[in-house]
């Protein structure tokens, strides 16, 4: 059945919202609801920027995919970017509004992940972000290796921001000032040094090293998404996960509690926080500051 709802100043159409889409009984129209209600802040974080789609076309539990490349029968107001690649190009989509995001919503795109750039300047990136995995150890030893992490960054001058992923781990992100001279390889090299120098204190708990049959049961400290292209899970993103937990920002402080788990938040509980306390990085970008 199709039916249409007002987002903004359009109309989306959507389809089928009693399909089930999550293994814990959660609908499509869920799925498109609370992405209509958390649009405002979900937006403010993604606005202009080039997004990758994870789509589960038959639900969370059945086969998904990884979209880049804008579908030919998006409407028009569904703003793109041709995004320059070895071998040629694609017209990836830029999440600039809340119909964007309800649309995807319809089209079976549960989770948006984001460029650390920008479309007007996709080679400049204003953001950095370490990506905290557990492997084998305890979420309070995330939560530790991310506060040594704002420690480290803090004394190069620069203001970190937590965010509980919604699935294992907790991103910690950093505003950047855009400049022509600070591209993607000097980002990523000055993430590798500062999580070198988090490893060299503590190596028997921390490590850079990707392959889990060599890290064991330390924490990665993953950089690789600091790279043209390279994409991180948006903020108030839901996850492909069962009970549709949310990548949740934090304020800082939030990382002492105890209680603190990387999936806490689901769809209404994410609404109801966003309602009574607001956006937890709603002025991050007044705390961008240049790469040292």
């Amino acid at each position: 059945m199709r039916q249409t709802i007002k987002v903004g100043r359009r109309r989306v159409e959507v389809t089928r919202l009693d399909k089930p889409m999550f293994p814990s009984g959660e609908t499509k129209g869920d799925l498109v609801h609370y992405y209509a209600d958390v649009a405002e802040a979900l937006v403010r974080h993604a606005k202009g920027r080039p997004i990758a789609m994870q789509r589960f076309p038959e639900g969370v539990g059945h086969e998904g995919f990884f979209q880049k490349q804008a579908a030919d029968y998006y409407p028009d107001w569904v703003r793109t970017v041709t995004v320059p690649k070895r071998g040629g190009e694609l017209e990836e989509v830029v999440l600039c509004d809340a119909p964007t995001l309800v649309y995807l919503a319809n089209q079976a795109v549960v989770t948006p992940h984001l460029w650390l750039s920008r479309a007007d300047h996709l080679d400049r990136p204003d953001r950095l972000i370490f990506d905290f995995d557990p492997s084998g150890g305890t979420f309070a030893e995330i939560r530790r290796a991310a506060q040594d992490c704002g420690e480290l960054l803090r004394e190069e001058g620069l203001e970190p921001f937590a965010m509980v992923t919604g699935s294992r781990g907790i991103h910690v992100t950093v505003p950047l000032r855009r400049r022509a001279a600070t591209g993607f390889d000097r980002v990523r090299a000055f993430a590798r040094q500062v999580a070198e120098e988090m490893v060299a204190r503590d190596p028997r708990r921390l490590t850079l090293e990707a392959r889990k049959a060599k890290r064991g049961d330390r924490i990665l400290i993953d950089i690789m998404r600091n790279g043209y292209a390279q994409t991180a899970v948006a903020p108030y993103a839901l996850r492909a996960r069962d009970r549709a937990p949310v990548a949740m920002p934090l304020r800082w402080e939030e990382l002492e509690d105890s209680r603190l788990r990387p999936d806490r938040w689901r769809m209404k509980s994410a609404l109801e926080r966003l309602e009574q306390d607001g956006d937890a990085w709603s002025d991050i970008r007044s705390h961008a500051r240049p790469l040292p």
